[in-house]
């Protein structure tokens, strides 16, 4: 089966590499799809999201990295992917992918959302809270893989100086 990991990965966090590192085996090909979305700012551009990606998915030989931007069942629709994979941090998380998943399904019938609870060191990680941390100076080296520490403060001090 092929399945699709979506996401805006603004930085890619220890919780999106737990959920990919653990759906990986479960499908023969597992995309991880970056979200487009140009009304929304990021801190990191498309290109840099997807080339952070692939730097951290290398070890990963059934896992490729791509993008798109539109609805979610349209991409699934077009590359022929059956399953959508979506990690679960806590029980706030279950009614809204709940909800996308029941949508997703009444748009595209072969679409099937497989929901993966995330390990509990991880269930309190968010992008949003890796970006607003590092902008405040505080600590994100156990919340993002080394290398991706070093490029959210290298993006910022670049931000700042501009």
């Amino acid at each position: 089966m092929r399945a699709c990991y979506p996401g805006s990965f603004d930085p890619i966090t220890l919780g999106h590499l737990d959920i990919i590192e653990r759906a990986a085996p479960l499908c023969a090909h597992l995309t991880v799809a970056v979200i487009h979305n140009p009304s929304k700012t990021t801190l990191f551009t498309l290109a840099e999201r997807q080339e952070m990606l692939t730097q951290q998915l290398s070890h990963l030989s059934n896992v490729s990295v791509d993008h798109f931007s539109g609805l979610l069942v349209d991409y699934v629709a077009q590359k022929e992917i059956r399953a959508v994979v979506r990690g679960l941090r806590d029980s706030s998380d279950a009614p809204i992918e709940l909800q996308m998943a029941r949508l997703n399904r009444e748009m595209n019938s072969h679409c099937e959302t497989l929901l993966l609870a995330s390990a509990g060191k991880y269930s309190h990680v968010s992008s949003s809270f890796v970006r607003e941390i590092a902008r405040l100076g505080g600590p994100i080296e156990q919340l993002v893989t080394p290398r991706v520490a070093a490029l959210v403060q290298q993006k910022l001090k670049s931000k700042e100086a501009s």
